[in-house]
Parts: structure tokens; sequence; C-alpha cells
């Protein structure tokens, strides 16, 4: 009989914002190798402007502090994620009530409208990615009529997405080099999910090697408790997630950038929702 486990659902207090973190059986593990294969890299898609670092800027989310970078006018956080001006609106760092209520984070009835822009090429990345949520999720997508909350899928300079539902129109940018594994992922971060390795207790499970982060990237790799948020883990961080990164994800020198407790390392997984991840959808929505 298999076990099905999800190891993170936390609320953030002011947007009502869900984040939900996996686990799975973890994946056969290698052990540390000298130079890192280039199919370990993929995480380095899922940035909204790739190669582009921008300026740390401090703010706010869900009234708890967070450092994240402004890009082309754009506050990026952890790398892919677009974070709105009222999230990141500086404040005392106590929870703000006029923001609550604004937007669950969570789509109301697990059903997500959405568009595609019809100049985004290789529009079967999106099918396929969808396909692949609603066959394991009880999420649904809806193409939108008249909705006024909804996802569009456009043409970006990198894979990123906005955190939850945020309320009115919001992206899904997808550049040439951006794959159907990369857009289930961006999907999960639309849906509410951050990502793996950011879990409070990952320091029980992984090792993050600082010295071996590419500059400008560091806050990639914050977990969430250094950024003020507080939440509950449940199970054990799952290394197959598809909010995973790597071991060699942003790498400065072919070494690795996480391995396990041990030492090993392990590869991205972008190809499909993990058990965990469906698990844990499951219970957040």
């Amino acid at each position: 009989m298999r076990t099905h486990h999800f190891s993170r659902l936390a609320l953030l207090a002011t947007l009502g914002t869900f984040s939900i973190f996996s686990c799975s059986k973890e994946q056969e593990s290698t052990k540390v190798q000298p130079v890192a294969d280039s199919s370990r890299q993929e995480a380095k898609a899922e940035q909204a402007y790739p190669g582009q670092t921008g300026e740390s800027r401090a703010g706010y989310l869900s009234g708890q502090p967070v450092e994240y970078r402004s890009i082309n006018g754009e506050n990026i956080y952890e790398g892919d994620i677009i974070l709105t001006a009222e999230q990141v609106a500086k404040g005392t760092g106590a929870a703000r009530p006029e923001s609550a209520g604004r937007t669950s984070g969570r789509w109301p009835s697990a059903v997500v409208y959405y568009t595609i822009d019809a100049a985004l090429p290789s529009q079967n990345r999106v099918t396929d990615a969808i396909a692949h949520w609603q066959a394991n999720t009880a999420i649904r997508f809806v193409k939108r009529t008249t909705q006024a909350n909804y996802v569009t899928f456009r043409v970006g300079s990198g894979c990123s997405s906005n955190i939850g539902m945020i309320g009115g129109r919001q992206y899904i940018n997808l550049a040439s080099g951006c794959s159907t594994g990369n857009t289930i992922h961006e999907i999960g971060h639309a849906l509410g999910l951050f990502h793996e390795q950011t879990r409070n207790d990952r320091d029980t499970y992984v090792n993050i090697l600082t010295q071996n982060i590419q500059s400008g990237y560091e806050n990639n790799f914050s977990k969430y408790s250094t950024s003020g948020y507080s939440g509950t883990d449940y199970g054990a961080l799952d290394f197959g997630s598809i909010m995973m990164y790597g071991s060699f994800s942003f790498s400065s020198n072919g070494q690795p950038t996480i391995t396990k407790k041990d030492g090993s390392t392990f590869d991205i997984q972008r190809t499909a929702l993990s058990t965990g991840d469906k698990a844990g959808i499951d219970a957040m929505y």
C-alpha cells in the first residue's frame, strides 16, 4: 500500500497565499561530480530575466520582511516569481489588515481561468502542461471568457509567474527555451507553490553550498525562516518534486550548490508532478 505524504502547508497571512511542498521517495543519489552536467541545469531556465541579477531590494511579503531583486522594473523573488508592488509594499513587518482578504491566494473551487497569447510559439507546451495538471490533480483549467481573475500565457524573457491568484489578469511568461516541464513548474507557482528547497526544515535534509552559488542568485536558496515566514513542515523534503532545484542549479563553478546530508548529489526533475506534489496540491485545494 502506497502512503502519500505532503511536506509543507503554510498560510501566508496577509495575502492568504498557501505554500505547499511535497515529499516522495528520494531519488537515487550520485556522488559529487567535479563538473555539473548540463542536463542538471534546467532550473536555470526558470528565471524571469536570465543572466540579469538586478538590484537587491528589501520589502514585505505577507507582512514579513523579504529580500528580492528589482530587474527591469519588476520585483523578482527566487529567480522566477514576480511579486506585485502591493505584495512588497513596505510596512511595519506585521500583518497588514488592509491587505487581508484582497485575494485568497488559492483559485476558488480549484478552477484556473486562462488565455494563451496568440504570439506564443509552441503552444503545446501550455496545453500539455495543463493536461498534466488536470490528469493528476483536482485543479481544472477553463478558457477565460469574461472572468475577472485569470492567467495569460505569453512570450517572456525567461520562465516566470506570479505566486498564487493575485487578482485580475496575471501572467505566466515563457521564453522559447521553457519546456513543458518548466511550464508545469510555473503553473505550480501560479497555484501558490514556492520552491521545495526553501522549506523551514530543509537543513535537516540538505547542505546549501553558498560558496558555489552564482553571485546575485543567493536569494534563490533562502529558506522561509530566513525570509521571516512561518509555517508547518509535513513529512520529508521531496527531492523528486517538480518545484525542487537540482544539486547543480545556479552553480558558479560546476560544483554542487545543494547536496544531501551525506554529501551525495541528486538530479533536477522537470518531467512530471511527483507523488508528493500531487498529495500536497490536493491537500491545499
